[in-house]
């Protein structure tokens, strides 16, 4: 089986480069929306369910992020699941410096997207080779991963529950 040039690779027909394209302007025009909307509703936005849902001593730590860090903390929240959806509201609500934002989070977007979908790629196409050469191999190390995965948060879970009492 022959793994595709990442160049000429397509996803539903269209080349990966214009995916990675429309994913990044995509991703920069829901980092714009979050700073607005943080930046209209302010402190109400803490009161509201996603608020809530993420719990006040989140978004306190998330503030301090902000105050600390101002428009780096915007670029280096792409690289950390959960943040990457939070910390821009909350820059909002904070009134960061637009201009500086803006710039963040325009280079996030232009190295995160590609980033993440060529890496991603390349792990499809690799299991994908790795299934075809050998299947019994394929599902083994699957069932390891997932093993890996289960302890990992078993671990964290019971490491939030101690530092919680």
């Amino acid at each position: 089986m022959r793994i595709p040039d990442p160049l000429g690779a397509s996803i539903l027909g269209l080349p990966l480069w214009l995916v990675v394209a429309i994913g990044a302007a995509a991703l920069f025009g829901a980092f714009q929306a979050y700073y607005w909307i943080g930046h209209r509703l302010g402190e109400a936005l803490y009161r509201s369910r996603m608020g809530r849902k993420i719990g006040q001593q989140r978004i306190a730590r998330v503030e301090g992020i902000v105050r600390r860090w101002g428009a780096l903390a915007v670029y280096g929240c792409f690289w950390i699941p959960g943040l990457r959806h939070t910390l821009p509201w909350v820059a909002g609500a904070l009134r960061v410096d637009y201009r500086w934002y803006l710039v963040a989070s325009a280079l996030g977007c232009l190295t995160w997207v590609p980033v993440t979908t060529f890496g991603l790629y390349s792990l499809i196409w690799t299991w994908v080779r790795l299934v075809a050469a050998s299947p019994v191999l394929a599902v083994g190390l699957l069932g390891v991963l997932a093993a890996a995965a289960a302890a990992f948060l078993a671990w964290r879970r019971r490491r939030n529950m101690t530092t919680a009492s």
